[in-house]
C-alpha cells in the first residue's frame, strides 16, 4: 500500500508535468504551428500568382509532371489551386436542377461538379459541396469514359481536346462531342443530365478507314488521395464499391492500397470482378460518384490504387467488339451517377433504369432488413412533423412501443433481482469463501421466489439488432446532415458544440482553436463534452441505479464506471445520435420506474390480503 506521503508527492508530479506540458503547447508549439502554416499559405497563394501570370503547372516539390503512356493512366500535377487547374482546359457549362459544374473540353471528363443543394457548413452563405475536382487539383476526382484499342490505335486520352456541340449542357440540352483520329476513326460523345444526378453518355465509333478496328468501352472513377476527411469507424463504409452480379461488395481504402505490392517500382495489383450489369463506384458518407454499365453487358471491374499518383480507381471495361472498316460503327452507354445519397432517388433510379442494389450505396450495414424500414418510416415522420430531432424523439417512442412487451420482461425480471439483493448480501456474508455453495444457495432462493435471472437478459439480446438499426440509420442516412433541432443544436450530424471546458460558452476561450496543436489538441478533443453528452452521461447513471447490482465485485466496478467511458464515448459523436441515446435511456427510467411500482403494488396488495 502506498503511504500517504508518496501519493500526495505523486499528484503533485503530475500536475505539474501536466501544467509543463500545457503551457509548452499554449506558449512555444501553437505560436510556433499558426507561423509556419502563415508562411505555408502565403508561399501557396505567391504560386498561385506565378502561375495565373506564366500559365505553368504546379507540381509537388520534389516531383515532375507525369503524362500518361498506358491506356487508365492519368495525367496529374496535384496541389494546384482547383480554380488554376479548372482553366488549363475549355469547357462546356453545366448547369441542372441539382448540380453545377462544367466539362472538360480537353480530355472530354466531368471533372467539375458542385451541388446546388447541399453547403459545406450550415453557414448561408457557406460553400457548395464541391463533389468533383480537376486531375490536377487538391484532392483531385474525376468521371471519365472512353474506348481501349489495340497498340497503334489512337483513342481519345486526356490530351485529347474535343469538339462541342452545344454551349452548355442541362437537363433539357444534351452536350455532343466530337474528335478524329485522323487515321479514319470518328469518335462521338453524347452527354446527357437530368434533374437529379444522373449522367448519360453514349460512346460511339465510326471506322471511316480501310482495316477493322477491335475496341472496348470502359468506364472509371479516379480519386487522387484520400478524401479531406475519411471515416475512421467500422460503422461506416467509405471506399470503393460496387454491385456485381447482383452481389455488393464494398472495400476499404487501406484494402485497395494494400494490393500495390511494389510501389517503389510504380506497379499495382488490383481487386478484380466480374459481372452481366451492375455497378461501381467510389463512396463517401454522404457522396456517391458510381458508374452503371447496360444490364446485358458483360464486363471486368476492378479496384485499383496507382501509387505512383497516389490516386484509387474504380473502373470497368466492356467486352471488346469489331468496328468494320468502310463506315462500320459501334456505340455504347454508360451511366454515371454523382451526387447525394438521397434514398428515395437512389430507389427510383433502382426501380427505373433497373439498377441492381443501388439503394445500398448508403450504408445500411447488416441489419438492412431492419435499417431500410426504420429509415422510410423516419423519412415518413420528418415529412409531417418537419423537424428530424423530433421525428427521432418520436421514432424511438415507437421503436420502444413496439418493443415494450419484452422490454417488460426484462425489467421486471431485473426488478425482482433488485428485491432480492439483500438476500444474496446475507448469503455472501454466509458463504462468501465457498463460492459453490454460495452459487447452490442463490439457485435455491431464486427457485423460490421464482425469478429467472436469464429473463432479463434475453429480451435485451432480442432488441440490440433494432437499436443498432436505428443507431445506423441516424448515422449513415443524409437526412441528419445540417438537420437542426433546438437550442443550440443546429446540425445533428455534428458533435454538440458546447463544452464545459469553456463553461458551455460563458467563458471566451474557444478550445477549437487548438484541435490541431499536438498533445493538447488531443487531450482537448477528448474532454470536450458537451450539454448533450453529460444529460445522456446522467441518464445512463440513472437508469443503472434502477438494475440489481452485480455479486461480482469486479462486474459491479465495471458497471460503475460505464456511465462516464459512455459519456466521454459519445463526447464526439453526432448530436442526434446523443440525443436519441439520451431520450431513450430516459423512456427506458420511465417504463423501469413504472414496472417497479406496479411490482410494489402488487405487493402490497399480496400482503394486505394475508
Amino acid at each position: 500500500m502506498m503511504p500517504q506521503t508518496d501519493k500526495k508527492n505523486m499528484i503533485i508530479a503530475i500536475a505539474l508535468s501536466a501544467a509543463i506540458i500545457f503551457g509548452w503547447q499554449f506558449f512555444y508549439e501553437l505560436p510556433k504551428a499558426e507561423k509556419l502554416r502563415a508562411a505555408q499559405e502565403a508561399q501557396q497563394a505567391e504560386l498561385a500568382l506565378e502561375q495565373a501570370a506564366s500559365g505553368t503547372t504546379a507540381t509537388t516539390s520534389g516531383s515532375t509532371a507525369t503524362n500518361a503512356t498506358a491506356p487508365g493512366d492519368v495525367s496529374v500535377n496535384q496541389q494546384m489551386p482547383r480554380e488554376g487547374a479548372l482553366a488549363l482546359s475549355p469547357r462546356v457549362t453545366i448547369d441542372a436542377p441539382k448540380i453545377k459544374g462544367s466539362v472538360a473540353l480537353k480530355g472530354g471528363r466531368i471533372d467539375d461538379l458542385v451541388l446546388k443543394n447541399y453547403r459545406e457548413t450550415i453557414e448561408p452563405n457557406s460553400p457548395n459541396v464541391v463533389l468533383l475536382t480537376p486531375a490536377n487539383s487538391l484532392h483531385g476526382y474525376i468521371a471519365e469514359t472512353g474506348w481501349v484499342a489495340a497498340a497503334g490505335v489512337a483513342t481519345p486520352n486526356d490530351d485529347t481536346v474535343w469538339t462541342a456541340t452545344g454551349s452548355a449542357l442541362t437537363d433539357k440540352t444534351p452536350l455532343t462531342l466530337t474528335w478524329d483520329n485522323g487515321a479514319g476513326l470518328v469518335f462521338t460523345r453524347k452527354i446527357s443530365v437530368d434533374d437529379g444526378y444522373m449522367f448519360k453518355i453514349e460512346e460511339s465509333v465510326a471506322n471511316n478507314g480501310g482495316s477493322t478496328v477491335a475496341l472496348a468501352p470502359y468506364s472509371r472513377v479516379v480519386r487522387f488521395g484520400l478524401p479531406p476527411s475519411p471515416s475512421q469507424t467500422y460503422v461506416l463504409h467509405e471506399g470503393p464499391m460496387g454491385v456485381f452480379d447482383g452481389t455488393l461488395n464494398e472495400e476499404k481504402y487501406g484494402t485497395v492500397k494494400d494490393q500495390a505490392v511494389d510501389a517503389d517500382a510504380n506497379e499495382a495489383k488490383s481487386l478484380n470482378f466480374t459481372s452481366t450489369g451492375g455497378w461501381v463506384g467510389i463512396s463517401d458518407k454522404y457522396w456517391l460518384v458510381a458508374q452503371v454499365a447496360p444490364a446485358d453487358a458483360k464486363f471486368n471491374a476492378r479496384y485499383l490504387y496507382e501509387p505512383k499518383f497516389d490516386s484509387y480507381k474504380a473502373d470497368y471495361t466492356a467486352d471488346m467488339r469489331d468496328v468494320p472498316a468502310g463506315g462500320g460503327s459501334t456505340s455504347f452507354a454508360h451511366q454515371i451517377f454523382a451526387g447525394a445519397k438521397e434514398v428515395s432517388l437512389l430507389e427510383h433510379y433502382r426501380d427505373t433504369l433497373n439498377i441492381p442494389l443501388f439503394e445500398r450505396a448508403v450504408d445500411f450495414g447488416w441489419f438492412f432488413f431492419l435499417t431500410k424500414p426504420l429509415h422510410g418510416f423516419l423519412d415518413w415522420i420528418v415529412r409531417y412533423i418537419g423537424n428530424m430531432g423530433i421525428a427521432i424523439l418520436l421514432l424511438t417512442v415507437c421503436v420502444k412501443a413496439v418493443m415494450f412487451p419484452l422490454a417488460n420482461k426484462s425489467y421486471a425480471s431485473m426488478s425482482k433481482m433488485k428485491a432480492l439483493q439483500p438476500q444474496m448480501a446475507t448469503l455472501k456474508e454466509q458463504y462468501g469463501e465457498d463460492k459453490q455453495r454460495f452459487q447452490q444457495e442463490m439457485m435455491a432462493l431464486y427457485k423460490k421466489e421464482k425469478v429467472n435471472p436469464a429473463a432479463g437478459c434475453l429480451p435485451i439480446v432480442v432488441q440490440i439488432p433494432v437499436f443498432y438499426a436505428l443507431y445506423k440509420v441516424l448515422y449513415v442516412t443524409i437526412d441528419m446532415r445540417q438537420a437542426p433541432f433546438f437550442g443550440w443544436i443546429h446540425d445533428l450530424s455534428m458533435p454538440d458544440p458546447t463544452t464545459f471546458l469553456n463553461l458551455f460558452g460563458l467563458s471566451p476561450w474557444d478550445p477549437t482553436l487548438y484541435l490541431h496543436t499536438p498533445v493538447l489538441g488531443t487531450l482537448i478533443h477528448f474532454l470536450s463534452i458537451g450539454v448533450w453528452p453529460l444529460i445522456m452521461g446522467f441518464t445512463m447513471w440513472a437508469q443503472m441505479r434502477l438494475n440489481p447490482t452485480p455479486p461480482d465485485p469486479v462486474q459491479a466496478k465495471m458497471f460503475a464506471i460505464m456511465p462516464f467511458v459512455f459519456t466521454f464515448m459519445l463526447g464526439t459523436m453526432p448530436a442526434g445520435l446523443v440525443i436519441y441515446w439520451a431520450w431513450n435511456n430516459t423512456l427506458s427510467i420511465a417504463q423501469q420506474k413504472y414496472i417497479m411500482y406496479s411490482q410494489d403494488k402488487a405487493k402490497a396488495k399480496r400482503q394486505a390480503k394475508a
